[in-house]
């Protein structure tokens, strides 16, 4: 606001009236000063600092303000820092662990170079062997596999006889099961992007183009697309999932760039509550992020769906047989950023929110039912002590300040955040479909993009597979191996749930 000073107006009124304008207007500019301050620290964080959201040992001392009336009282969960800064250190221990006893054994036997006693020249005798062991590494090597297959003629009537060939992967295929499971590993569990194996294969003396090892994925790719079908299965017959969803780059032909589109993840992981279930990973690729594909791929899914704030969720509720849960995870970032820039006030959310935490960290492997219980008793008054200060200083802020674009965050979710007090099969956050998540960010840092989107969906596909193997402590390569060759000899379609990459016991 400009005014023009040498024409102020001599009405008492008048002038009031000018200087609460300016008054108002001076409060708005230091709000939004202050805001974009806010902004840039956050930029500078992101850019500079750490990536570990963890408190500060001294902030444990921090609790929620006593300007609260009726506020349940918050026990401390944990023995503070200052407490226990006495205890002794915990010393690793210096001794390394034995070497696998399923690893091959080369034995090396090293002799004397004597054959009489250097003090005295007696005769030596054995007396005994001193054992050690190194791990050594035997480079990858590349093989040909010569089919023979002999002919056998009838000289009575002239038939031929000669056993059929082989089927392979693809028709004209010259990779065996083997070396397609060796490519699929390693692009899609190591993330080596296929012109990179291609010229290490160069370096063995045999140059595939990137063409035909991409060829060779879309052939496998086809083959376990009945497998990604069972799997989802597997996941929707949970009572409780995860979902969250990445962006995935693919090439866009004819305008010389990607576009964005997304690949979508679906968890089961029933051990927090004791679930017996194998864990398992879904994911689909799709050319945008619209709320239909959500509602597309959880169609038959009736249970706990368990997500971030992303809206286009909102609508898997409209029907009753879907019901949300919130993450605490996502929340609590909204607060550690305010935190890393000297808000007192995040910080003593954050401490609250760790109180959660520890509370669970108890309760983890428990049935439900007693999830259930325990939370009644230690989690709800925490959680309506915190609902009741989030409401109370919102009242207090400025409605632009970043700490109340924070707060309204956790407000306008906190049906589906505090769900998880009545329900034991809910975790706090969304944590175990994050962790499937992240390989699927390194294969997309090393491989920029996708160059369709069928090599999107293939990508989908097999990543669903390989990260469910390594969630069951399965070697991918042996599995993919095993069930390629099955599949190939003719496996019985009705019997292909037999094959999920699942712990023997799981399988039946």
């Amino acid at each position: 606001m400009r005014i023009a000073l040498d024409s102020l107006p001599f009405d008492p009124i008048t002038l009031q009236t000018m200087v609460r304008d300016l008054a108002g207007a001076v409060d708005e500019g230091r709000i939004e000063i202050d805001r974009l301050r806010q902004i840039i620290r956050e930029f500078q964080r992101a850019r500079f600092g750490r990536r570990a959201e963890t408190l500060e040992p001294d902030q444990l001392l921090l609790t929620l303000e006593a300007d609260i009336p009726k506020t349940p009282v918050i026990a401390p969960t944990s023995t503070l820092i200052t407490e226990i800064s006495g205890a002794a250190p915990i010393v690793k221990s210096p001794h390394r662990k034995a070497l696998p006893e399923h690893l091959p054994r080369t034995d090396v036997t090293i002799l004397p170079d004597v054959t009489a006693c250097l003090s005295c020249g007696g005769a030596l005798r054995d007396a005994g062997t001193t054992t050690s062991e190194m791990l050594d590494w035997v480079p990858a090597s590349v093989r040909v596999v010569r089919i023979n297959r002999p002919k056998c003629a009838c000289r009575a009537c002239g038939t031929l006889h000669q056993a059929p060939a082989p089927e392979r992967i693809a028709e004209g295929c010259l990779a065996t099961p083997g070396l397609i499971a060796h490519v699929l590993t390693s692009r899609y569990c190591d993330h080596l992007p296929l012109y990179r194996q291609s010229q290490m294969l160069a370096r063995h003396g045999v140059a595939p183009a990137r063409s035909t090892l991409t060829d060779w994925v879309k052939a496998a790719a086809w083959w376990l697309a009945p497998l990604r079908d069972q799997l989802m299965i597997h996941v929707c017959a949970a009572e409780r999932v995860f979902a969250d969803d990445t962006p995935l780059p693919i090439l866009d032909p004819g305008r010389g760039r990607t576009k964005t589109g997304r690949l979508w993840a679906y968890t089961r992981d029933d051990r927090p509550f004791g679930g017996k279930a194998p864990p398992a990973v879904v994911f689909y690729a799709t050319p945008d992020r619209t709320s239909a594909w959500p509602a597309r791929h959880l169609k038959s899914y009736r249970g706990v769906l368990q997500v971030d704030g992303y809206a286009g969720f909102e609508q898997l509720r409209r029907d009753g047989k879907i019901h949300l849960a919130a993450c605490w995870a996502h929340t609590r970032r909204k607060f550690y950023e305010l935190h890393q820039t000297g808000s007192p006030m995040a910080t003593e959310a954050l401490m609250q929110i760790r109180s959660l935490y520890e509370i669970e960290a108890s309760l983890r492997g428990l049935p439900p039912d007693q999830r259930k219980t325990l939370r009644d008793e230690q989690s709800r008054p925490r959680v309506e002590a915190l609902e009741l200060w989030l409401r109370q200083k919102l009242a207090l802020l400025p409605s632009r300040a970043r700490l109340a674009e924070a707060i309204r965050y956790a407000l306008n979710r906190w049906d589906d955040l505090a769900r998880f007090v009545e329900d034991g099969r809910i975790d706090l956050d969304t944590n175990p479909v994050e962790r499937a998540i992240r390989p699927i960010t390194l294969g997309r840092k090393n491989a920029l993009f996708a160059g369709s989107e069928g090599g999107a969906n293939r990508w989908a596909i097999v990543a669903s597979l390989i990260e469910t193997a390594k969630l069951n402590g399965i070697e991918p390569f042996v599995w993919l191996r095993d069930v390629l060759t099955r599949m190939i000899d003719g496996y019985p379609a009705a019997r292909i749930s037999e094959l999920l990459p699942f712990p023997q016991s799981a399988n039946g």
